[in-house]
This record gives C-alpha cells, sequence and structure tokens, in this order.
C-alpha cells in the first residue's frame, strides 16, 4: 500500500441519514506525562498503558511527551463494536504517530439504525503529525481536523447537502454535489443518526465524531477539568469543552469555551426556505464574528494548558456550533495513510474498503486514489 501526504488521507466526508426534498502564536510549552490508560472497556479486555514522558532522547520540557507512549488494546462488547480497540501513539524527534484500528474504546449507540444503515468496522489508521508545530495565523480549511487518543478521527463536516432550481429543493445525504452543506449538529431538519458521543458511521464502516465526544471525555475521568482529547492534523493538542478563564493563567477558574460563530440575521440569497429548514441547517447559515465567544475562526487559541503549562496554540470542542473545528492553523507536514479514504459520493449502505477487503475496489472505485480492478486489491488488502 503506497503512502499518501496526510492531508490528502484527511479530506474524508460523513454521510449517514435520511433524506428531504422540498418545493420552497503557537509554540509548543512545558508539559507533563500524558493522560492514558485508564479502565478496560464495556465487556472486560485488559486496560491500555498510558501517559509516559515520551523517549529519553525527548526534552520534557518542551511538554513533548504527552500521548509519545501509549497504547490500548482491548475488547469492546458493545453490541455495535464487539472486537478489539487497538491504538498506538509514539513519537520520534519530530513526528507524533498514531497506529490504530480505528475502533472506539468505550459503549457506542446502535448501528446499523434507521438514519444511519451503516455497521461499525475496523480500518487502519497510520498517520504522523508534527511533534513541535507552528500557528501561521492563517486558517486553512479542513474536513477530517485530526483524531482523538483512541484512534477515532474528527470528521466534523458532512456529504449532506442541498441545490435549489427555481422554487424547488433537491437534499442527499450523500455526495456533496449541492451549494448548500449540510450540518450534523445544531439542527434538527436531517436526522444523521448520531450516538450520545456525537458520532455515526460513514458507509465504509468509519466511526467518527461530529461533536463533543462524550464517552470518551467521560472515559478519561476529568470531570470539569481541562481534557486532552487528542491532537490535530497540524499537531496542535484539542481539548473537550473547558478552558482556563484567563488563557494565561492556570490558576484562573475552568469554565465551558464557546465558539465565535453567530447565526446569521439574514439567510444567503438563494438558501432553501427557512420554514422548510430553519436556519442553522446549513454551514453557510453561520459566520465567525471575532469576540464573540471564547476562541478564533478555527475554535482554538493560545494559551497554558495542563500539559503545555509554558504555553500552546490549542483547538476545543465546544457545544456550540462548529462543535469541532473546520479548520487548522498550523501546516501538517506528517505523512501517512489511512483506509479508507473517504466516502464522499458514496451511497448510504454501499460496501467501502475494510481490513480484509481484496476485491470490489473497496466498494466505490478508489482507494488512495483512482484504482482499476487489476490494482485495487493490492491497494486494499
Amino acid at each position: 500500500m503506497r503512502l499518501v501526504p496526510m492531508w490528502c488521507a484527511l479530506v474524508l466526508l460523513a454521510a449517514c441519514g435520511e433524506m428531504k426534498s422540498s418545493d420552497d502564536a503557537g509554540n509548543t510549552g512545558g508539559g507533563t506525562a500524558a493522560t492514558g490508560g485508564g479502565t478496560a472497556t464495556t465487556g472486560g479486555g485488559t486496560s491500555g498503558t498510558g501517559g509516559g514522558g515520551g523517549t529519553a532522547a525527548l526534552d520534557a520540557g518542551l511538554g513533548i511527551g504527552n500521548l509519545c507512549s501509549y497504547s490500548y488494546s482491548a475488547f469492546n462488547a458493545s453490541p455495535s463494536v464487539n472486537a478489539t480497540s487497538t491504538v498506538a501513539w509514539s513519537c520520534t524527534l519530530t513526528a507524533r504517530s498514531i497506529a490504530a484500528n480505528g475502533l472506539p474504546d468505550h459503549e457506542v449507540g446502535v448501528f446499523p439504525n434507521n438514519d444511519c444503515p451503516n455497521t461499525i468496522h475496523p480500518y487502519l489508521v497510520a498517520a504522523s503529525v508534527p511533534l513541535v508545530p507552528v500557528n501561521t495565523g492563517t486558517a486553512t480549511s479542513a474536513m477530517v481536523v485530526g483524531y482523538a487518543y483512541n484512534g477515532v478521527k474528527f470528521d466534523p463536516g458532512t456529504a449532506g447537502s442541498c441545490s435549489t432550481s427555481t422554487s424547488t429543493t433537491t437534499c442527499s445525504l450523500a455526495g456533496n454535489t449541492g451549494t448548500w452543506n449540510i450540518e450534523a449538529l445544531g439542527q434538527s431538519s436531517f436526522n444523521f443518526g448520531v450516538d450520545s458521543s456525537n458520532a455515526h458511521v460513514q458507509p465504509t464502516g468509519e466511526y467518527h465524531y461530529h461533536g463533543m465526544p462524550e464517552a470518551a471525555v467521560t472515559r478519561l475521568g476529568r470531570g470539569a477539568a481541562m481534557t486532552l482529547v487528542g491532537y490535530a492534523a497540524d499537531g496542535f493538542p484539542i481539548y473537550a469543552r473547558y478552558g482556563y478563564s484567563t488563557p494565561t493563567d492556570a490558576r484562573s477558574a475552568v469554565k465551558a469555551m464557546t465558539g465565535s460563530y453567530r447565526l446569521k440575521s439574514t439567510p444567503d440569497t438563494g438558501r432553501p426556505s427557512t420554514t422548510t429548514y430553519p436556519m442553522g441547517a446549513f454551514r453557510q447559515d453561520y459566520e465567525y464574528a471575532a469576540g464573540s465567544g471564547d476562541l478564533d475562526e478555527c475554535n482554538g487559541r493560545t494559551g497554558v494548558t495542563p500539559e503545555f503549562p509554558l504555553g500552546t496554540y490549542h483547538y476545543y470542542i465546544t457545544d456550540t456550533y462548529p462543535f469541532i473545528q473546520r479548520c487548522v492553523k498550523g501546516t501538517a507536514t506528517g505523512g501517512g495513510t489511512m483506509m479508507p479514504p473517504g466516502d464522499g459520493g458514496m451511497m448510504m449502505g454501499q460496501q467501502g474498503c475494510m481490513i480484509g477487503q481484496t476485491s470490489m475496489c473497496c466498494g466505490d472505485g478508489t482507494c488512495d486514489g483512482p484504482e482499476t480492478h487489476a490494482d485495487c486489491p493490492a491497494d486494499c488488502p
């Protein structure tokens, strides 16, 4: 299987749910050992090994030991998983790497369900991000923005969209070919079948988070405290919900972070009817309003964290839009592969590239790029 740049591997879209139509300055700083380990998942198994200060060659004072030595392998007896979840994080002098099978280490909802007719399957996650990321100050769009510590991807966008023609609106939760991009969360016009961790399953079997990964956060057991839940594609850390009220003061009170996006006061021209699809149904319904919340346009800010007491740029998953950030501020220089490469344009229920599959060109004719029936098995073992 050939390697592709991580940024290419991270351009993935989700597609689950029902369809409707209608007529109408960021250098890393100090740190402690990683949060990790914990108890075994639902249904027994052995607990993971966590934390660690990284490798002996690395300067622990840079805070780069976090998740530099974390591994987990245990059986998840949640009926929709019923398999072993595995993940391992490691570091070199320049990169932080993850190897996982994409299966969550916590209880999940029922899949398939009426609004997400897909079954969870393992898949290969093998990617690297910069160990010492640099904040470029420029926001770069991303759909899949990184990985949770358990190997599950953060994938906030969807493959759903609507198009309008005269007085007719046509919507599809697959293909992403329309003008108006459907949001997975924060709206009631479309049902994507997410579970209590704001996650669901792509047609290829990939369980992924669209918002706050509640069960993963609970499993870490930090309560109302800053909780590191993973790393973004540019190498900066991602935290869940809580941050210091004063970004530069670790002694300040902890509070729930809010994004700086708001619904537009007036719908964009050509938007489908707000009577049928109330504001918030589409990505285009939101606008960034600097200073209206705690965070920047990428749901991040610079400040101190438990793992980086000297300060670093970092992201937050919030209970408000955009939930998980849609852009990154650093540069993704790492490389890696991930199978399958995404489900944009795939129909619901269509089989994707799964570990062990050696035929059908991984269901949609692509795996790491355009394929033929002759070379697909070699690229999708």
